[in-house]
């Protein structure tokens, strides 16, 4: 039984409008995305704060020059442009600087070694900082001490080997920050796929295992239905994922990469619109799987090449590179993740997630029009799990 074709066809935003206040009405829904925006704004604080602090070296030191060779160091690391501070700790003689070294008074000790040069000294490990720039500020101070005994100096000793390094396609965005930036839209496309779709899912096994879908398509026509459930949640999802890249963006401004923060935007609205547009279509496929399943257990199975699929992109997002990722960018569904990667990486021209969306449009038209068909002929069949053969099959 259905409803007539002359039924109003604006009612599905009565069912819009109910999928999204029943959303709003749930308190764990509403929890888990403050837990999550908490998450993401504290994570984020966490890293700016970590990649801001200065990493102070202690270093116990005796002997002539041992004082020169630290401030060395300090120059050596500010020319770096490295969050690191040595701090010379003077002392009498070789058994004082092992002394506070095993008492963990200072980092790592500088002493003169037996057979000419320096010896650094640690407890029970390497502190890297230390054998990186105390070293270097060693060979430094050697090297000028070498030249003027011959009559000559640095720069002359230096001269010619120069090396310059330049980008043939120079990226606005750190590389890590960019593949970072990968795996948040990848992560985020399958949280919400999953969140939002296996509600759709379970909504619509419900109304059909308790009858109601029946009540339902006396009064409305199961197209609309679908249109309702589809937008309604597309909505939610929408709205979810804009407070997380929000929160994201807002984040990252405090962490010492707010110059890249434009850049980033513009990919995360893109993954936006590649979300919502492609969400449409996943949205319909979980639709019918809860269509062709007539109990809450069988959405398990109905449902598993739509979750592979999604676990699919989520890999390809993640792990895709070179020429793969470039294809993967043009592949509907796979696209939400893989175009909005490379815009965050620099590597895709302006015109190309233009033409890659218009891909994911069409996709997504084509995959409405099939999961609609397959829902309306698949949601009133109660005898059992029904197949998409099975459910083609059936007539209007």
């Amino acid at each position: 039984m259905s409803v007539p074709e002359s039924a109003p066809r604006g009612v599905w935003r009565i069912v819009t409008e109910r999928e999204v206040m029943v959303k709003l009405r749930d308190r764990s829904f509403l929890i888990s995305t403050v837990i999550t925006i908490v998450a993401i704004v504290a994570s984020l604080a966490i890293t700016g704060y970590v990649s801001s602090r200065t990493d102070k070296v202690d270093v116990a030191i005796t002997g002539t020059g041992a004082e020169q060779i630290v401030a060395t160091a300090n120059g050596l690391v500010e020319s770096a442009d490295k969050r690191v501070t040595f701090t010379a700790r003077p002392q009498a003689d070789v058994a004082a600087v092992e002394r506070q070294v095993r008492d963990d008074a200072v980092d790592v000790g500088l002493v003169p070694a037996a057979g000419g040069g320096w010896r650094l000294v640690g407890k029970a490990g390497k502190d890297d900082n230390a054998a990186t720039y105390v070293t270097a500020a060693v060979r430094q101070i050697t090297v000028q001490r070498n030249a003027a005994a011959a009559g000559t100096s640095m720069e002359a000793l230096s001269q010619g080997g120069a090396v310059a390094y330049d980008l043939l396609e120079p990226s606005a965005v750190d590389p890590g920050l960019a593949r970072a930036v990968s795996f948040v839209f990848a992560f985020l496309f399958y949280m919400a796929s999953f969140l939002f779709g296996m509600s759709i899912a379970q909504s619509v096994v419900e109304e059909k295992q308790n009858r109601i879908v029946e009540i339902l398509a006396s009064a409305i026509p199961l197209r609309q239905l679908l249109i309702g459930k589809v937008i309604g949640n597309t909505l939610m999802a929408f709205g979810q994922l804009a407070l997380f890249v929000s929160a994201g963006l807002i984040g990252l401004a405090f962490t010492g990469k707010g110059d890249q923060v434009s850049e980033i935007a513009g990919a995360a609205g893109w993954f936006i619109v590649f979300f919502v547009v492609g969400f449409l279509a996943l949205a319909s496929l979980w639709a019918v799987a809860g269509s062709l399943a007539t109990r809450a257990e069988d959405i398990q199975s109905t449902a598993t090449p739509l979750s592979l699929l999604i676990v699919g992109v989520l890999f390809a997002g993640i792990f895709l590179s070179g020429t793969a990722r470039v294809v993967a960018s043009y592949v509907p569904v796979v696209s939400i993740v893989a175009m909005p990667g490379r815009l965050a990486e620099g590597t895709a021209s302006w015109w190309e997630p233009l033409i890659a969306l218009a891909l994911m449009a069409a996709a997504t038209y084509g995959i409405v029009v099939i999961a609609e068909k397959i829902y309306r002929r698949s949601l009133m069949q109660t005898q059992g799990r029904l197949t998409i053969r099975q459910a083609l099959q059936v007539q209007d």
